[in-house]
């Protein structure tokens, strides 16, 4: 077959769409949107809920979000960088803070529901996978139901996504999840190793990296876990603050906006310039022609002297 050349005319460029700006950019997975925010056609204001995981270089933000016309609403979000209040002040992005924020956002969510105390969640983890049930009681509302939604992150067995999946669901949300992605899992036996995984929830796998590391390479040691030895936190005590973070985030998962060091506003208003009048921009105009007009009549009396 001989070679035909590909004209693509007017007409096809006038038909020619370009795809979504954030799939442009490469931040939005629309494929996966759509299934995510589907909502039931038979069925009024019945909004699907989502977990948002999303990673920084320096925090884990998790929402609850739901799409709406106007765009996504947030009904609950908290931070790793919150976690400091509750006892975490080294390690704000490994697998254990994405599961004491999943754990934050989950107890945020359901107090400002009213289903803090009807759904309590796991509060004592021993590293198996259990599914929030509805109460009992036919007249008790259902559990919380969200889906977990990655974004663009690869999800691979052990990734921080399911850290914050495991605290969320241990807080008391219904995500429907299988162990498969765990930390623990085995894909040749299909079981799930629930001390490992418990050793994650607890931060059992940074003591032991802290613990091999300062055997073989004490000078690495020194420099990686510096802030660490700092406020004198060894390896022997990681287990015991997380286990008090996570009592302390149930007891007040409440947002407390952080104390500013420095009046902002204050310091924007130094540098403010208040809109003129029309009076002051008329005297300021007349100003500029008198100082014009004294300038011309200076510059005649220099050429006159000359």
């Amino acid at each position: 077959m001989p070679f035909v050349k590909v004209v693509k005319t007017n007409a096809y460029f006038s038909r020619y769409q370009v795809k979504y700006r954030r799939r442009r950019e490469g931040k939005t997975d629309y494929y996966a949107r759509k299934r995510l925010v589907a909502q039931a056609k038979n069925k009024y204001n019945a909004p699907k809920y989502r977990l948002v995981i999303r990673f920084t270089n320096k925090q884990v933000i998790a929402q609850i979000s739901y799409a709406r016309i106007q765009g996504d609403a947030v009904l609950a979000a908290a931070s790793s960088k919150e976690l400091p209040r509750y006892g975490i002040n080294h390690g704000l992005t490994n697998w254990t803070a994405a599961y004491a924020t999943g754990l934050l956002v989950a107890r945020r969510a359901l107090t400002k529901l009213g289903l803090a105390d009807k759904y309590e969640g796991v509060s004592a983890p021993d590293g198996t996978i259990s599914l929030t049930e509805a109460l009992d009681d036919e007249d008790a509302p259902r559990p919380f139901k969200c889906y977990l939604d990655v974004g663009l992150k690869r999800t691979s067995t052990g990734s921080r996504l399911f850290g914050a999946l495991k605290g969320a669901s241990d807080g008391g949300l219904f995500i429907p999840h299988s162990e498969k992605r765990f930390p623990g899992y085995d894909v040749e036996t299909k079981a799930l190793n629930a001390e490992v995984l418990k050793k994650y929830i607890f931060g059992g796998h940074v003591a032991e990296y802290m613990e091999s590391l300062e055997e073989e390479d004490d000078e690495r040691f020194k420099k990686q876990f510096s802030t660490y030895l700092a406020d004198g936190v060894g390896s022997e005590d990681i287990e015991e603050i997380y286990t008090n973070a996570y009592a302390a985030i149930r007891e007040d998962p409440t947002f407390k906006p952080t104390e500013k060091k420095k009046d902002w506003k204050a310091e924007s208003l130094k540098y403010k310039t208040d809109r003129l009048t029309h009076a002051q921009r008329k005297e300021a105009i007349a100003g500029r022609i008198q100082a014009f007009h004294a300038g011309r009549e200076a510059a005649a009396e220099e050429d006159d002297d000359e």
